[in-house]
């Protein structure tokens, strides 16, 4: 009972934390500069690793769905479902892992630090809003890094099932490109676009509600980088499945 209770506290506690982040957004100063070094530094630990998590990950999906097509008779249709795999699942996921095991992980331990050290008690003691100051900037430079890695992983992802698929499985560049237009659709995109920023919202936001919460000092703040990726994961592929399926029931498949 304790440890339900316990569990709905920090359950509470994170959901107002990520209300904070909302209403502070929008309150005056903003840390431009800030945001601006989080970017930088969010997108340079994540660019690289997400590139060569992609490439394996797009060929994966294209072999496996080229010969499950092919078994079934329907060639012409791989490039539409191991591209739509890979925009619509594939991407968002890859890209949110990463951020939250890269960026969320180093998010968490700069405030974790920064708490243990009690500058943020030094800074609320001073008036000053550690959500505003150190929160705020961070979320939303997960967000913003989140959207843009998505559309590489896209991109990267789309190039590898087109070689493994024309080069690997003799298929012909023609059908590939051909059955993608044919079955796929703008809103396709957009769904991997929002996925993306929720995504990069709740890696930020998992990553500040840790570092600000750790136990035990020291090793309590290395405690809090474990839990907050492996929160942030289990959050993901809950919200992927909420949003898959919601996106599925609105937007009508192209050409049923």
């Amino acid at each position: 009972m304790k440890a339900a209770t316990g569990a709905l506290r920090e359950t509470g506690r994170l959901f107002a934390l990520a209300l904070d982040v909302v209403v502070n957004v929008f309150r005056r100063p903003f840390q431009t500069r800030e945001f601006i070094q989080q970017c930088w530094f969010i997108a340079s630990v994540t660019i690289l690793p997400t590139a060569l998590v992609a490439i394996p990950f797009g060929a994966i999906v294209a072999l496996q769905l080229g010969t499950l097509i092919v078994q079934l008779g329907a060639q012409s249709f791989t490039g539409a479902a191991s591209v739509l795999a890979i925009i619509q699942q594939a991407a968002p996921l890859v890209t949110a892992l990463l951020v939250a095991g890269a960026g969320g992980s180093a998010i968490c331990a700069d405030i974790g630090s920064r708490t243990i050290r009690e500058e943020i008690d030094a800074m609320e003691v001073l008036g000053v809003s550690p959500v505003q100051r150190l929160v705020v900037p961070r979320v939303l430079a997960a967000m913003l890094v989140a959207v843009l890695l998505n559309g590489l992983v896209s991109v990267v992802g789309v190039m590898g099932g087109y070689f493994f698929n024309v080069v690997l499985q003799g298929g012909t560049p023609g059908a590939y490109l051909a059955s993608f237009s044919a079955l796929a659709q703008l809103p396709d995109l957009w769904i991997s676009e929002v996925k993306a920023l929720i995504f990069g919202f709740i890696a930020g936001v998992v990553a500040a509600h840790r570092g600000l919460n750790p136990k035990g000092g020291p090793k309590g703040v290395g405690d809090a980088v474990n839990q907050s990726v492996v929160i942030t994961f289990l959050l993901l592929f809950f919200v992927n499945f909420v949003l898959t399926a919601v996106y599925l029931q609105v937007v009508p498949a192209k050409g049923s």
